[in-house]
């Protein structure tokens, strides 16, 4: 028979036994679907949202030719998208003020300009105040079609009306009809329409053109030189070209559509649009883990299937078929499975993207997508994958049921497999390359490489799972008969149960280091995060120096602080002061000459580290030198300032500023009441004293003298992180400062909601529209959801392992269930054996994954402090985090659940089935 026929015959064989087989064929369809539908929806979706550039230029440019920017006074030189230039000569302070007649006169007759704007103002919300986008245009203009669109309403034609984004009805609680305000409500606005900008969709308002409320953006003038033209005739290269000459930046949708060649070296500027080569080799690295679990998950099935039709193949090879007739059989099924589940995936993955469409625009992406539409060439790889994916689970069965004794197979016996050392070792030396190149990967912060150690580090843990396998099925001789048996069936049939549970492993692994890895990470954040107050306290400045250089009227600070202790848990309020100075008469001019005061205190000289102030780059063997000098540690915040770094106070601000207690503000309060200063660093402080340094400056650029004294000081345990002086009044005149108010501060009696801050926020806001509310709550990634989605998405991962292998497992031993029910064994013997056998694999492979993940990510940990071990200045060291919440979940839960799973669903009843004659 030629290879061709033969492959016929075993296709037809394989779509027999696939419609008679209906639970197995359903069984590897999923496992092969699953992914597919998965990657179907991703390329779906990636498709639906990858703009043409028809479609990118009419999100940006509605129906004009072009954007013009009037960007210097001098001629540039741009890239063709408009989106960077070049200027040999730049205009301090940019352009003159141009008008729209201006940007006629260098435009084509019969040129039409409008000019939008765009700017942030701050309104106020449902919840106190906040800052939204906001737009002044036409929405009416044929010109902005594609740009922004009303949905509903009509767009707002006086100075008093405004339109809304769909979001920004949510955030600012006011709908068509209803009514908004500036946060210092000195303009009141009307609801009339609710409009969509497709490419954001955040929170908008667009107003009338003229009637934008003040913009609180640092330079706002740089959207009032923007205009959108329509022009008689496309803006080409060379329209382009002539305008740079002007100083005008162009985004053409001529140049977009049909850009031309331009020389790299013109900008430096490269091509868009070709994905990177990091980007092509992280894909792949995912789709190859992807095709990895698939395999290891849906290997066990075509195991299961060839050992229950081995007396079929032994048949076969009876009748003069060779082994590769047999392999061509089993391989035949991974082709037919393939494509069944490719087919179903498909299907799902397109039906999942086309509904999830929405949701993925507004909570994802926040833009719209081109539109409906499916990514045919990708699909086709997908099918392909699908396919390829099947050969591969079915490789193994393949080979082990070639290589089947023919007599042995024929009278159902079958042999226990052992596990070659040469896999073991070649499994033992992937670990150790995956290990080291993850390593390598962490120190050179290339992530696609760390990926990449992972996988090889899996896949060398998946070669040693067998023999690991067959160790522990030794341990089971001292168990209850349902474990034993179950640990001698996972021992015996290791080409089923090492693939399931390296499945199980490869998942709670991966999920493991990368669990470790993060958790360092933010541990190494919140160690080398500088907090400005104690956890929790509020502040609201109300020095000149920080609301406004040029407007320094005074602050109603009683006033702020009753909108605090309203608005805020607070246990107290109170005004924090600090160095300062009075206005003194300009020698020119009206405004008056300001001075400041700074200080800090020096570390004693035996202290001071040698390599600070060398005023060049330290060398290789100065940062070792430096790495292992104590003097040169500043972990303990001595090198850190904030804005709450110098405070003038006489003891009753200690705690609320450094979240001191007990004996500690008693101490601290008494030296203050001695004429002394407060620090948060014990460096500082040598023999109960310390040297404060005071610098005076004036705004005209004349320093002052700098005063250096002793003075009694006290360090106290404050938050760690937080540098704060605090002088006493005495040390403030010794050093000609005065005393000055700097800031409202609140002392949390908790820690306030987000809803509360906003509350407060409004309420500040409302009593001088020139102050804002900051509150301390630590690092930001203390809510951080990661670690807890990998968990989850690792442990439905094994679950979903472990209920496939526990079926195949229990589908592959109905002979012996049949044995246990000829001697005798009670019916509920086989549920408790289903759920020994559930828990062997989830539990097994639970175990081996958190220990392989945690480990590997030890180890990558390690090396990666071990490279700045001689570094000066170095990072925080990233401790060994072990996430506990992880590790219960992965390595307690899922197996419970998978044991009470299988407990539950399966059938008591044993079977009787006939031996093969």
């Amino acid at each position: 028979m030629s290879p061709l026929a033969s492959w016929r015959t075993a296709l037809r064989i394989a779509r027999r036994e696939a419609r008679r087989a209906k639970g197995r064929t359903a069984l590897v369809a999923v496992m092969i679907g699953l992914p597919v539908a998965g990657l179907t929806t991703a390329a779906v979706t990636y498709d639906m949202f990858k703009l043409t550039t028809q479609e990118e230029v009419t999100r940006d440019l509605g129906a004009a030719d072009a954007v013009l920017t009037w960007v210097e006074d001098s001629p540039i030189k741009q890239e063709p998208d408009g989106l960077g230039y070049s200027s040999e000569t730049s205009t301090p302070g940019g352009p003159k003020q141009k008008t729209d007649a201006d940007v006629l006169a260098v435009l084509p007759a019969g040129s039409r300009v409008v000019k939008p704007n765009e700017s942030s103002v701050d309104m106020r919300t449902a919840a106190g105040t906040g800052i939204l986008t906001a737009h002044t245009l036409d929405v009416t203009d044929p010109i902005y079609a594609g740009h922004v669109a009303l949905l509903r309403g009509r767009a707002p034609a006086a100075a008093n009306e405004v339109a809304v984004s769909g979001s920004a009805i949510d955030r600012l609680g006011a709908d068509v009809g209803d009514t908004v305000s500036t946060a210092d409500r000195t303009r009141t606005f009307t609801v009339v329409g609710v409009v969509e900008f497709p490419a954001m969709l955040h929170d908008h308002l667009v107003f009338a053109p003229g009637a934008m409320p003040p913009s609180i953006d640092e330079d706002p003038s740089w959207g009032q030189r923007r205009w959108l033209a329509d022009t008689p005739a496309a803006v080409s290269w060379d329209e382009v070209q002539r305008l740079n000459e002007k100083g005008i930046l162009v985004r053409s949708r001529a140049v977009l559509l049909d850009p031309p060649f331009i020389d790299d070296s013109v900008l430096g500027g490269g091509g868009g649009g070709v994905p990177e080569p990091d980007e092509l080799a992280l894909g792949g690295l995912l789709a190859g883990m992807c095709i990895l679990e698939v395999a290891l998950l849906a290997g066990p099935a075509f195991a299961v299937g060839a050992r229950r039709r081995q007396r079929q193949l032994a048949l076969v090879a009876a009748s003069g078929g060779t082994g590769a007739h047999v392999r061509r059989i089993v391989l035949a099924d991974g082709i037919v499975l393939g494509v069944v589940g490719a087919v179903c995936g498909l299907i799902l993955g397109v039906a999942v993207a086309f509904a999830g469409r929405p949701f993925i625009e507004q909570y994802l992406f926040h833009a719209r997508a081109g539109g409906y539409r499916v990514f045919p060439l990708a699909l086709v790889g997908i099918v392909a994958l699908a396919v390829a994916t099947g050969l591969l689970a079915a490789l193994v069965p393949a080979f082990v049921a070639a290589r089947q004794p023919v007599v042995a197979a024929l009278q159902g016996r079958r042999g226990v497999t052992r596990s070659r050392k040469r896999w073991l070792a070649l499994g033992l030396a992937m670990t150790a390359v995956g290990v080291a190149v993850a390593a390598y990967g962490a120190w050179d912060t290339t992530e696609n490489v760390v990926l990449a150690g992972l996988v090889v580090g899996e896949l060398g843990l998946v070669l040693c799972t067998p023999a690991l396998v067959g160790l522990i099925a030794r341990l089971g001789g001292r168990l209850p008969v349902a474990p034993r048996i179950a640990l001698r069936d996972t021992g015996r049939n290791r080409s089923s149960a090492a693939p399931a549970i390296s499945a199980v492993m490869a998942a709670v692994a991966g999920s493991m280091a990368l669990s470790v890895f993060l958790g360092s990470s933010n541990a190494q954040n919140e160690a080398s995060y500088e907090p400005t107050l104690p956890y929790g306290n509020a502040m609201v400045m109300i020095s000149p120096e920080y609301i406004g250089r040029t407007d320094r009227r005074a602050v109603d600070q009683d006033a702020i602080a009753a909108a605090l202790r309203a608005n805020l848990p607070t246990s107290s309020v109170l005004t924090v002061s600090s160095l300062g100075c009075a206005d003194q008469p300009a020698t020119t001019g009206d405004s008056p000459r300001r001075c400041g005061f700074s200080a800090f205190a020096e570390l004693p000289p035996e202290r001071q580290c040698p390599y600070e102030n060398l005023q060049r780059e330290p060398t290789l063997d100065e940062q070792k030198a430096a790495a292992r000098d104590d003097r040169c540690d500043r972990a303990d915040g001595t090198w850190t300032s904030g804005m709450m770094s110098t405070v003038v106070d006489d003891g009753a601000a200690v705690a609320a500023v450094t979240g001191a207690g007990g004996d500690d503000l008693v101490r601290a309060t008494e030296t203050l009441q001695r004429g002394g200063i407060v620090v948060t660093s014990p460096a500082l402080v040598k023999d109960g004293s310390a040297t404060l340094v005071v610098d005076s400056w004036r705004e005209d650029g004349v320093a002052g003298e700098a005063k250096r004294f002793s003075v009694p000081a006290y360090a106290v345990s404050a938050a760690p992180g937080l540098s704060t002086l605090i002088v006493s009044p005495q040390v403030a005149a010794r050093a000609g400062a005065k005393v000055v108010p700097f800031a409202v501060v609140a002392v949390a009696g908790r820690a306030p909601t987000q809803a509360e801050i906003d509350a407060a926020n409004g309420a500040v806001r409302g009593v001088d529209g020139r102050v804002y509310l900051t509150v301390e709550r630590g690092p930001s990634n203390g809510e951080d959801p990661t670690l807890l989605v990998l968990a989850i998405i690792a442990g439905v991962v094994a679950l979903g392992a472990a209920g496939v292998a526990t079926g195949l497992a229990a589908a592959d031993g109905r002979a012996d269930l049949s044995t246990l029910a000829a001697v005798g064994a009670s019916p509920g013997l086989r549920r408790v054996l289903s759920l020994s056998q559930s828990g062997v694999i989830a539990g097994l492979g639970a175990l081996l994954g958190v220990a392989a993940g945690t480990g590997v990510a030890a180890a990558v940990l390690f090396a990666l402090n071990r490279v700045y071990a001689d570094r000066w200045p170095a990072p925080v060291p990233m401790p060994i985090i072990v996430p506990w919440t992880n590790v219960a979940l992965l390595a307690i839960v899922v197996p419970a659940v998978a044991m009470v799973g299988a407990g539950l669903l399966t059938r008591s009843r044993l079977p009787i089935e006939r031996r093969p004659e």
